[in-house]
């Protein structure tokens, strides 16, 4: 998460709307409303959180988040994006294909954990979903955006394991992926605190199940 380098708010007064002839917006501006947004999701919620608040912790005024964002779902929208584009950034660059079939599971697994980036991931997750009655279209953004490319990515490896002829080919891909993702989820609400090697030792107890004779 990007970080005011001064360790203040940034000054409200340098923002201008270039839509009414002025200067550009203040990117420093943008970056505090976004993280003060990120924040308040994880201590708030979506339904509690205020545009206030939001502003009081960005150190910036209410006309100026509504001059960036028409409302707080728009404004949640890019938080999230925000954080779905730093973990994508965070991931090493390895090339799944190349690496041994094990060895690319693992990593595949890794990248499905919702914390990978964001510790307080699991939190936001409890929030949005608790939000699928009142406000489905955040479910859906994150559906699309958190969850799909996470378990997509598992998918894609072990379709490529299975034309390498690593994994069988009767392997229910989006099952594995499902139970990979799930696993995260499961040590959460169990309370494990030891979740280091947990990529690895989810691989292991599926590899056995999985890998061609």
């Amino acid at each position: 998460m990007a970080e005011n380098s001064a360790g203040t708010a940034p000054s409200d007064t340098t923002d201008t709307p270039s839509s009414r002839g002025g200067r550009p917006r203040d990117p420093a501006l943008d970056d505090a409303i976004i993280e003060a947004t990120r924040r308040r999701l994880v201590l708030d919620g979506y339904s509690q959180m205020s545009m206030g608040d939001i502003a009081s912790d960005a150190g910036v005024t209410r006309p100026t988040i509504y001059r960036r964002w028409p409302g707080k779902f728009e404004l949640v929208v890019d938080a999230l994006d925000y954080g779905f584009r730093a973990q994508r950034a965070s991931y090493p660059g390895l090339e799944l294909e190349k690496l041994p079939p094990f060895d690319a599971f693992v990593e595949a697994v890794r990248r499905v954990d919702p914390c990978y980036f964001n510790p307080d991931a699991m939190v936001l997750m409890g929030n949005f979903m608790g939000e699928k009655l009142r406000t489905p279209a955040l479910l859906e953004i994150v559906r699309e955006h958190a969850v799909e490319p996470r378990v997509n990515l598992v998918e894609r490896v072990l379709e490529n394991l299975r034309d390498r002829k690593a994994v069988r080919a009767d392997v229910d891909t989006h099952t594995v992926a499902t139970l990979c993702f799930g696993a995260y989820y499961a040590a959460f609400l169990r309370g494990d605190t030891d979740t280091a090697d947990l990529a690895h030792r989810v691989a292991s107890t599926i590899w056995s199940g999985i890998a061609a004779p």
